[in-house]
């Protein structure tokens, strides 16, 4: 992956939810430049551009990121405390998309700028729904400043 765009960036450690996600993605025309890692370590470097991801340019955002919440190596709350104390980054649409319905976890992603908070449904046709429902505005409806 050098300096090929992408529109949706997936952080999903559990591979039946990313499996889910990219199926339900697919079947409603929405997985164009879609990009999955599993685990915050590795989201961190695909979007700054270390590691495997080296040859990537920054300036190639993704139009959002799908963030869960738990992920190894690096929480969901880190990447994105990451995410927006750097210039490059921060202004790029962060959904999370979890199993908690903590409040405490929602209101600190609220205080770190995240854009959405989404609990992961149970059984696959909601969950596909809402996955459609949320790519579908980041990727169709919402109109983002010009850069």
């Amino acid at each position: 992956m050098s300096d090929q765009k992408v529109n949706i960036l997936l952080v999903e450690d559990n591979p039946h939810h990313g499996e889910l996600a990219m199926r339900a993605l697919k079947m409603h025309n929405l997985a164009e430049n879609f990009f999955w890692v599993k685990n915050g370590e590795d989201a961190l470097d695909f979007l700054f551009c270390r590691g495997e991801f080296g040859l990537r340019k920054i300036e190639n955002k993704p139009r959002v990121i799908f963030l869960d919440l738990k992920l190894p190596k690096k929480s969901g709350l880190d990447v994105l405390k990451e995410i927006r104390a750097d210039e490059r980054t921060k202004d790029i649409p962060v959904v999370m998309l979890t199993t908690s319905r903590e409040e405490k976890d929602i209101v600190e992603g609220q205080n770190l700028g995240l854009n959405g908070y989404v609990v992961k449904p149970d059984d696959f046709e909601k969950f596909a729904e809402a996955i459609r429902n949320i790519g579908y505005y980041w990727l169709v409806l919402n109109q983002p400043p010009k850069r």
